[in-house]
């Protein structure tokens, strides 16, 4: 186990763990104590449906919001914004605060990949698609897999990031 990079209202937690790769594996440990990395099906899927609930724009804008905060290095002033961004959606602050804060963690992460020509830029592609695209959840997810990084560069290009 890492050591916690942040704890939630229910006892849940973040950390950074090996992975198949590096060290910069993002893991959620939940109230009941399971320890596993989130998967973006599951994270894209709380994110279409909060999607509908409170408008597509202003999730897209609080994930930027996010995005443009991010940088190789973990900051704690961006955890506690997050957690602000994330107060604002009433009943639901748990889950925003849960799913930005593993796309923080997940966007540093593709930031220090050692040979990355893409970074944060991918995850940014993927939500890009499902929540401005509407494309779903899965497509949205794995429709990168196999592909050269100059033609996932060049999708990114043609939407402005």
């Amino acid at each position: 186990m890492g050591e916690i990079v942040k704890k939630f209202t229910d006892g849940s937690f973040l950390e950074y763990g090996r992975g198949s790769f590096d060290d910069w594996c993002v893991y959620l440990t939940d109230s009941a104590g399971v320890r596993k990395p989130p998967r973006d099906t599951a994270y894209f899927e709380q994110l279409k449906n909060l999607a509908g609930k409170y408008g597509t724009d202003r999730i897209y804008a609080d994930y930027v919001r996010v995005y443009n905060l991010t940088k190789k290095e973990l900051d704690p002033r961006v955890l506690k914004s997050i957690s602000d961004i994330a107060e604002s959606y009433d009943g639901d602050a748990l889950s925003m605060d849960t799913i930005l804060s593993i796309l923080y963690m997940a966007m540093i992460a593709e930031e220090k990949k050692a040979y990355t020509k893409l970074g944060k830029r991918i995850k940014r592609l993927g939500i890009y698609m499902l929540l401005k695209e509407k494309r779903s959840v899965s497509d949205s997810a794995n429709f990168m897999r196999g592909m050269g990084w100059r033609e996932i560069d060049e999708l990114c290009k043609e939407r402005g990031f």
